[in-house]
């Protein structure tokens, strides 16, 4: 497990990371998502030990990663968005100088190498200057010397930038893949990547965490269920008599004809949507008309990301703000205090 807690990065005056705790499991994706300038790089710097921090604790498998850096980082294999390739270098010499550099020696680096080659699929290139591939490539031979030393914790930033359609999917899969064995954190702008592998996922703006949960979770919490959309077919009129009595209906907001005497209305509710559904439906079968479609929007990660990244901040109250400056008195503090006056006065 890696567990950081009131991590917090300045720049100058500026705080580009502000005071964030959360934990990755083992054996877990968990996505880490935000627009630009969020503080993502930045905190995946700071778990990986490239970055210092200018505040908090990073913890990896019990090691402190400032007290025990070498221990600490064995367990974490490191892909950051621009990939740490020496361009004048053979992607094979370049596999075997950070095999070395792991402390991967004799037989188990020239097996680690070939691992991550056939992994990655970059074997065809082996014996090519790195300067010369592709971006793609250049992706994959980065994500390559992560992977080298079959670290349990792998920090992949932007992994599939500069992949095509097909490697996205590749590289989608061998992520997947890795969970048994691995646990994996990974930034990424592709939301849909992201609903496809992670587990649970992290969302970071303007330095702050605006929601740590599963996608299934979040996507539950911003469920608009104030709102249905009904398809009947059969009589206009009578479809829209029923639907407008319904208990549990506020008013119809639109009825559009489709055509083949099938109408879609969409419906605003009063009530627990369950229940209006039940009830609509029960009605309608009663009155022979049919019910093609019926559900409530229902956002996906976009929308939700969307939401929380354009929602305010939480700010603290100017009492709390205080408070962190001048803690309050405890009640043995006060006793403390006045013990200390009377001894004053008594002398």
């Amino acid at each position: 497990m890696i567990t950081i807690e009131n991590l917090t990065k300045y720049y100058g005056s500026n705080r580009a990371v502000n005071d964030i705790s959360f934990t990755i499991n083992d054996n877990e994706i968990l996505g880490f998502l935000g627009p630009n300038g969020a503080g993502k790089s930045t905190t995946m710097n700071m778990i990986a030990g490239y970055l210092p921090m200018s505040g908090g604790k990073v913890t990896i498998c019990g090691d402190d990663i400032t007290e025990n850096p070498v221990k600490a980082k064995r367990n974490i294999g490191y892909l950051p968005e621009i990939p740490p390739v020496y361009p004048d270098m053979k992607v094979r010499e370049y596999l075997d100088f950070c095999a070395g550099l792991k402390g991967i020696k004799g037989k188990e680096k020239k097996s680690e190498m070939e691992r991550v080659m056939a992994l990655l699929k970059i074997a065809d290139v082996q014996h090519k200057l790195i300067r010369n591939l592709s971006k793609g490539y250049k992706q994959r031979v980065g994500f390559a010397q992560a992977l080298l030393g079959n670290p349990k914790f792998l920090i992949l930033d932007e992994p599939t930038v500069g992949l095509d359609p097909n490697q996205v999917v590749e590289v989608r899969s061998i992520i997947k893949d890795l969970k048994k064995e691995h646990s994996v954190i990974f930034s990424s702008h592709i939301l849909s990547e992201v609903s496809a592998v992670c587990d649970r996922v992290v969302i970071i703006n303007k330095g702050d965490i605006r929601a740590i949960d599963t996608i299934e979770n979040l996507e539950k919490t911003f469920n608009d269920s104030s709102v249905l959309h009904v398809k009947c077919a059969g009589s206009k009129a009578a479809a829209a008599a029923i639907i407008g009595v319904t208990e549990g209906v506020a008013e119809i907001m639109e009825a559009v004809d489709e055509g083949n005497n099938i109408t879609s209305f969409t419906v605003k509710l009063s009530g627990n949507a369950e229940q209006t559904q039940e009830k609509l439906m029960a009605d309608c079968l009663k009155n022979q008309v049919t019910v093609l479609e019926i559900y409530t929007d229902k956002p996906n990660l976009e929308k939700v990301f969307t939401e929380l990244i354009n929602r305010p901040a939480q700010k603290k109250s100017m009492d709390e703000l205080l408070n962190e400056i001048v803690p309050e008195k405890t009640d043995s503090a006060e006793n403390e205090e006045a013990e200390s006056e009377e001894k004053e006065e008594n002398e």
